[in-house]
């Protein structure tokens, strides 16, 4: 069975995002200049690569996502666009209630029951399945135990107060370390497997 990895930029006190949704806060916000240090780039160019399809909310879709890392990856003179292309070319998987038809290439809609359309995409062929937002959409996924493996990248920030990925959980979440690695430009990627 394919496995489904959230990998997510957190704050030191567990924010995905301000409560205006601002990223201003994180190392890398995803802009032009990649000001992680080369050894997390790796990492994260990586994993992309052991992938090839992307869950999205249809709130991240709309705002922007598919057509930003398409943009990056066609600008072969920035780095970023080697993983970039990575998500370019996955199948991308948007969930959605009101959507009729994918407007994205290489998109689909799934609108059925959460549970149900990703444990399908789980037992279809394939590597492994990558989700990175929205926040409500994770939070949905971890309250329904869908995630097999969380890549937390910790920035050495805290916010005081954000948008959380875990407060939908009814009871505790078991998970067991993997891996935890420091990085030259003050993050910690915390790699963590679902146990319950």
């Amino acid at each position: 069975m394919r496995k489904l990895i959230l990998q997510m930029q957190l704050s030191i006190d567990g924010f995905a995002a301000a409560g205006n949704g601002n990223g201003s806060w994180m190392v890398w916000n995803y802009g032009d200049n990649w000001t992680w240090d080369t050894a997390l780039q790796a990492y994260h160019t990586t994993l992309m690569a052991s992938a090839d399809e992307i869950l999205l909310s249809r709130k991240m879709a709309e705002e922007g996502f598919i057509s930003h890392w398409e943009n990056m990856a066609a600008n072969t003179a920035n780095p970023q666009s080697v993983f970039a292309g990575h998500i370019r070319d996955a199948r991308k998987v948007v969930f959605t209630h009101t959507l009729q038809a994918s407007r994205w290439p290489n998109t689909i809609l799934a609108q059925g029951d959460l549970v149900t359309e990703v444990n399908t995409r789980k037992q279809q062929p394939g590597d492994n399945i990558l989700v990175f937002g929205g926040v409500a959409f994770v939070s949905a996924l971890i309250a329904a135990r869908l995630i097999d493996e969380y890549h937390l990248i910790i920035n050495p920030t805290a916010i005081g107060n954000g948008m959380p990925i875990f407060d939908q959980l009814q009871g505790m979440l078991g998970l067991s370390l993997i891996k935890a690695t420091a990085y030259p430009c003050g993050i910690v990627v915390l790699q963590y497997r679902y146990t319950d």
